[in-house]
């Protein structure tokens, strides 16, 4: 699930006492950021402050954090220069719902097909980035003619 631009989960809504995978690609990430960090925190008051190395993979830097009891999950990126993306000084909060306490619904595990959704998702915005560069930038040539097919003469 998308929730913000360039920020992805691996879960449809943030449940406490859970762990979620965050998928981040973001100005660092598209700026070619060798380390970020994720600094994150719980509720007003960014309780259980921490701060842990995301792992950069074709899907954009990833981690994983054990969501706890708390109103929020609050975070911010750094990379390994200092620069920081905090969304224009808002920092990213999202809501953590609470664990129902009882349930008649049996609900099946769906961890994998989440995976495979932001997987798919990203995979064709790669494409359709693709695709925009090759227009941009063979159409002109094309256009003016000064487009050079290599021609295979058989002699």
């Amino acid at each position: 699930m998308e929730l913000v631009k360039n920020i992805f989960f691996n879960t449809d809504k943030l449940v406490e006492n859970t762990t979620i995978k965050i998928s981040y690609t973001g100005k660092l990430f598209q700026e070619s950021s060798e380390e970020v960090y994720i600094h994150y925190g719980f509720g007003l008051n960014w309780d259980n402050l921490n701060e842990l190395k995301m792992t950069k993979t074709e899907l954009g830097f990833q981690a994983e954090i054990e969501l706890i009891s708390s109103e929020t999950l609050n975070f911010c990126f750094r990379d390994e220069n200092g620069v920081w993306d905090n969304n224009d000084s808002q920092n990213y909060i999202f809501p953590i719902e609470k664990v129902e306490e009882l349930s008649l619904v049996v609900k099946e595990d769906s961890s994998s097909v989440p995976s495979r959704r932001l997987r798919r998702t990203y995979l064709w915005s790669k494409k359709v980035r693709l695709a925009v560069y090759k227009i941009i930038t063979y159409l002109p040539k094309i256009i003016s003619g000064n487009y050079k097919r290599k021609i295979n003469h058989e002699e």
